[in-house]
C-alpha cells in the first residue's frame, strides 16, 4: 500500500470534484453547491449546513443534561415499608451490594461509561474538524463509526425501568414509576444522537484550504 509524503493532502472527493446526494447516496460530478440533485431532488452540499455549530449546541446541551441524568432519581418505588428514590448511580451499588455482579456492570457500562463516552469521543471529532488537526485522522473516522454503532444501546436505562414498572405493577407488590433523572437521561440520548448526526465525519479529512465556517467550498478548477 502506498502512503503519501508528509503535508501532501488527502485525495478526498471533493477534491475531485465529486459531490454525493445525503438522500439517496448518489455521486455526481462537476455539480455545484445548492444544486437539486436530479435523482430525488435534494439540495446537493459539499459539507453538511452549519455542521460544527450545530454538534456543539447539541453536544453542549446534553453534557448540561448528563448532570441532573446522574444525581436525580430515576426510578421511584413506593411500598408498604415507604418510598424509595434510586438514582442511576445507587441503582448500581445496589445490584453490586446484592451479589448481581453481572446487573450492576451492564448498567454501569452502558448508562454511565456509554454516555460519559460518547460526549468525550464527539468533543475530540468536533475540537479536531474545527481546528482542522491532522492527529490521527484515521482513528478518529474509526471512533465516528464506534459512536454510530453503540448508540443504539444508549437507552437500556429507560427499558429497564419501564419494564420494571409494569411488571412489579401486575404482581401488585409495590408501586414503581419513572423519576425525573429518566427524562433527562432519555434527553442525554437524544442529544447526543442529535450530535453525531449533526456532525459531518468528512471535515476530519478537510484542511483549512478547504473549508470556511465548517462548510466545504466548491473546489477550484485550477
Amino acid at each position: 500500500m502506498k502512503t503519501l509524503p508528509e503535508g501532501t493532502p488527502v485525495p478526498t472527493a471533493s477534491r475531485l470534484g465529486l459531490m454525493v446526494c445525503s438522500h439517496c447516496a448518489t455521486v455526481w460530478a462537476d455539480a455545484h453547491e445548492d444544486e437539486a440533485c436530479e435523482r430525488c431532488g435534494t439540495r446537493l452540499h459539499w459539507r453538511k449546513p452549519h455542521s460544527l455549530s450545530r454538534t456543539w449546541a447539541f453536544l453542549i446541551a446534553a453534557a448540561v443534561m448528563y448532570i441532573p441524568a446522574n444525581l436525580l432519581p430515576v426510578m421511584i418505588t413506593t411500598s408498604l415499608f415507604g418510598t424509595q428514590d434510586d438514582t442511576i448511580l445507587s441503582g448500581i451499588i445496589y445490584f453490586y451490594v446484592s451479589g448481581a455482579y453481572g446487573l450492576a456492570a451492564i448498567i454501569f457500562v452502558a448508562s454511565f461509561l456509554v454516555p460519559l463516552f460518547k460526549l468525550a469521543a464527539l468533543f475530540i471529532l468536533v475540537m479536531g474538524a474545527q481546528r482542522h488537526s491532522s492527529w490521527r485522522r484515521l482513528q478518529r473516522s474509526n471512533l465516528y463509526h464506534v459512536i454510530e454503532f453503540i448508540g443504539r444501546w444508549s437507552m437500556l436505562d429507560v427499558f429497564v425501568v419501564s419494564l420494571m414498572a409494569g411488571l412489579v405493577h401486575l404482581q401488585g407488590f409495590a408501586v414503581i414509576s419513572a423519576g425525573v433523572g429518566i427524562a433527562a437521561f432519555g434527553a442525554v440520548v437524544v442529544l447526543t444522537m442529535l450530535a453525531s448526526l449533526s456532525f459531518d465525519p468528512r471535515l476530519t479529512w478537510d484542511d483549512p484550504s478547504d473549508t470556511s465556517d465548517d462548510e466545504l467550498k466548491a473546489p477550484s478548477n485550477e
